[in-house]
């Protein structure tokens, strides 16, 4: 078997292919420091899917957490992968496109292009989930995402958002009147906590996706494979579809879209850097 593992900073993301190629099992664990959680992961599932370490041909790491490993985990031949190679062919093969821009929306979004001939990163943002955790922490005084979800789900944006028609109401103009003009751009003195959940979600989303965008403009593909913890978040394809409908591209949300970046990491036995 092959173990593809994401390392985050707290969280660790894990994978398992069977020789067959298949995949068999995904786990994620979350500890107070990468090593915790890297090597309770790759224990946790090792245990659930009764595996002996001499099941394991090797563990392919990744992520930014990697950096920390220079050993073999558990005896187990172990190589690092590149973060955006794993990106890249985890979003392909989740997605079953032979060709995509693939958007991994972590702690902060990185955008790579992948097709046959390899992966190349695109570029970079700042916003991304550590955006939604920094913003619900001083506006809400909440820090765990589920609960700024549950927030975000009562609110509405329009409370806190300034549009295009509230700024061009006599005039003729192409751009949709309930498009974003500026986000918290017109605080209404009742909005609320929810509303203000609702806002930080729509302006994070809202970011990526026009990123993405911009990143394809001049290029024929327009299938963009999103993944990552964000990718999952329920109002993430209704903020997404105006974006689609605006700028002519195609956002995907595969299965097990968390576990892209594991998968990739498993799935790119090649250029891997032993620290053995």
């Amino acid at each position: 078997m092959i173990l593809g593992v994401d390392v985050g900073g707290s969280t660790t993301k894990i994978v398992g292919f069977n020789p067959a190629g298949e995949l068999i099992g995904t786990l994620r664990v979350k500890a107070d420091d990468p090593v915790t959680s890297m090597y309770g992961a790759v224990g946790h599932f090792m245990r659930a899917q009764r595996l002996l370490a001499s099941d394991i041909s090797r563990v392919m790491l990744t992520g930014v957490g990697s950096a920390q490993f220079e050993e073999n985990v558990f005896d187990i031949p172990t190589f690092k992968v590149d973060e955006f190679q794993a990106i890249g062919y985890g979003g392909l093969y989740l997605s079953g496109l032979k060709a995509a821009y693939v958007v991994s929306m972590g702690t902060g979004t990185a955008f790579v292009r992948a097709d046959k001939d390899g992966v190349s990163h695109i570029g970079g943002s700042g916003v991304g989930g550590g955006t939604l955790v920094g913003l619900g922490s001083i506006l809400l005084g909440k820090e765990d995402i589920s609960a700024i979800l549950e927030l975000a789900d009562r609110g509405q944006t329009q409370n806190v958002d300034l549009s295009i028609g509230q700024i061009m109401r006599n005039e003729s103009h192409a751009l949709p009147a309930d498009l974003t003009a500026a986000n918290f751009g017109r605080i209404k003195s009742t909005a609320t906590e929810a509303d203000y959940a609702a806002g930080i979600l729509n302006m994070i989303l809202q970011t990526v996706g026009m990123l993405a965008a911009f990143a394809a403009r001049g290029d024929s593909l327009r299938d963009f494979v999103l993944t990552g913890t964000l990718a999952t978040l329920p109002q993430a394809e209704q903020i997404l579809g105006t974006i689609t409908d605006l700028h002519g591209v195609r956002f995907i949300i595969p299965p097990k879209a968390v576990y892209a970046t594991a998968v990739g990491a498993a799935l790119r036995p090649h250029g891997e850097q032993s620290h053995a």
